[in-house]
């Protein structure tokens, strides 16, 4: 079966009126919200909480491994997509909401119950990362069902407007996972926030799963689902009909390499991996990160819902291809745009007083260890050449290299001041007194400029995120479509979106430039834009119920 075979076609009982339509997709994007905030609230904390859960001695390669925490529960998704998957092709959608509701939410609550690496040791650390693979495998299950129900309960020419407010959830949960840790941070003292309130954003989301429960549970089964059903048209092995068969892998790695590889990179950068680049690169205080995320979150989410809406007018395609483009041709200047205006400080004195790092890079002393970085707080704590570089990043400083000098394993030079071996406090010193702020100046941080560039790059993402979800639905046949559609968006969300976080920052302490890192959506976003541009139809066309 090809992806433009037949014509769109819904059977006259499937039609609802606009009432039962908004008790649809309201009932669908509330649950999800809550589900997406329970899964970005750690992401949101990933920075402060890695000097919590994870060892103290070593803060860069903490924050690493916190990220890595992060990126564990993407990895598991695609087996979450399988699993569940497999459930909502076999069982039905409403009863997978369910069960996926029900892990997140627990998930999430347990994780502000989790000791801290002072009071545990490495039990704390451990405790969580598990905690991230369960919430990894409920989100593998929960999206394909979201979307499935909704698009299986509406017409072709308003598939793609109804799909985008379940497009619109994740940028809301990760909005309201930052207010909420504002709001908390607002009512107690750092300290406080520190010692124990950081709990609270976590157990609040009990509140969220008791809600959730309680509106998943009143929804009716997908028309689309009950008639196959009754029918006896149900796929009997729906991973077994999804991989074995090349008709149906082929439409799967299409829509991988065509279009969710790219959605998971530009998505991850735009909304998630900017707010870590605006707290560890620009020094932005963490408060003032998430306000300015939050206002351009709320700000640029109506594009989903506009370009699902858009997608059901001029077609999927070109829309998100256009997205991709342009994400790998703005991310780059967009980002050096804000770091300016966030710390133009630090942008003068990089400008006026370049650090060179003299070391041989190609020597195992000065090497960045990448699995090492990832599973150990203390890889390569004991390389001067790689704590240098280290330090120097983590201060959002770029970095030339030079030639090893006095016989040292790495030296540093900036204004004219050439200091030998590592030496944290001296580098400090003498970077400061070279101008290099420490934080940035909040009378100097240009909010609105900053806002503006979060709400373009909110935009772009929506250009591929909005019309995704009805493209997905229209790609696979409906006994299938649960376990088929799962899988290449959390690959493509999970496996490429997921570890940009941590690669991004890896490549920036590998190579000496803070703007290294965005290379990755960069690559991805051109590839996977040529190969779209070429395989994928612009209006693929499959019977909702087939």
């Amino acid at each position: 079966m090809t992806m433009d075979a037949r014509a769109t076609a819904v059977p006259a009982d499937q039609n609802l009126t606009r009432s039962e339509e908004r008790q649809v997709v309201l009932a669908s994007t509330l649950g999800t919200v809550f589900e997406w905030y329970d899964f970005f609230i750690y992401g949101s904390l990933a920075v402060f909480m890695s000097s919590v859960l994870f060892p103290p001695d070593n803060p860069t390669a903490a924050v690493l491994a916190s990220l890595g925490a992060l990126a564990a529960g993407f990895v598991i998704r695609p087996i979450g997509a399988v699993v569940f998957g497999r459930i909502g092709d076999l069982v039905g959608r409403k009863y997978t909401f369910l069960i996926t509701i029900v892990m997140m939410g627990g998930g999430t609550a347990m994780i502000g119950f989790l000791p801290t690496y002072a009071s545990v040791g490495h039990a704390a650390w451990i405790s969580l990362v598990m905690l991230r693979l369960i919430q990894g495998l409920a989100v593998g299950g929960e999206y394909g069902g979201a979307v499935i129900y909704v698009a299986e309960h509406s017409r072709p020419d308003r598939r793609g407007l109804l799909t985008g407010w379940i497009q619109i959830t994740s940028s809301v949960g990760l909005a309201l996972s930052i207010a909420v840790i504002i709001g908390t941070q607002s009512v107690m003292s750092e300290a406080d926030f520190k010692a124990w309130g950081w709990r609270a954003p976590f157990i609040i989301s009990i509140a969220m799963l008791a809600f959730s429960i309680y509106v998943r549970a009143r929804l009716h089964e997908s028309p689309v689902f009950t008639r196959l059903k009754a029918e006896r048209r149900l796929s009997r092995s729906p991973v077994r009909d999804t991989f074995a068969r090349w008709s149906s892998l082929r439409l799967v790695l299409i829509a991988l390499f065509g279009v969710t590889a790219g959605m998971g990179s530009t998505y991850f950068t735009g909304q998630f991996y900017v707010m870590i680049f605006m707290q560890q690169i620009a020094r932005i205080d963490l408060q003032t990160s998430y306000i300015l995320m939050a206002i351009g979150l709320v700000i640029g989410a109506p594009a989903f819902v506009f370009f699902g809406w858009l997608s059901d007018r001029v077609g999927r395609k070109w829309l998100m291809m256009t997205g991709l483009v342009l994400s790998a041709l703005c991310y780059r200047p967009m980002f050096s745009s804000l770091l300016e205006a966030a710390n133009p400080q630090l942008v003068a004195a990089t400008r006026s007083a370049p650090v060179i790092v003299h070391a041989d890079t190609t020597s195992e002393a000065c090497k960045f260890g990448l699995v090492a970085a990832l599973l150990s707080s203390h890889g390569d704590h004991g390389k001067p050449c790689v704590q240098a570089k280290k330090l120097l990043i983590g201060s959002g400083i770029n970095f030339s290299y030079a030639a090893p000098v006095d016989g040292q394993a790495v030296s540093m030079t900036v204004n004219g001041r050439t200091i030998s071996g590592y030496d944290a406090a001296a580098y400090r010193k003498a970077l400061s007194e070279a101008g290099y702020p420490a934080k940035a100046d909040p009378a100097k941080v240009s909010s609105a400029y900053i806002v503006f560039l979060l709400v373009v790059m909110t935009v772009i993402v929506a250009m591929v995120y909005g019309p995704v979800a009805s493209f997905l639905v229209e790609v696979f046949p409906a006994n299938i479509r649960y376990t088929a559609l799962s899988f290449p968006y959390h690959i493509g969300a999970g496996i490429f979106g997921g570890f940009l976080p941590f690669f991004a920052t890896y490549l920036s302490l590998a190579v000496g430039d803070v703007f290294a890192g965005l290379w990755y959506p960069v690559v991805i976003c051109t590839v996977v834009a040529v190969v779209g541009s070429i395989m994928l139809p612009n209006r693929p066309q499959i019977e909702t119920d087939h």
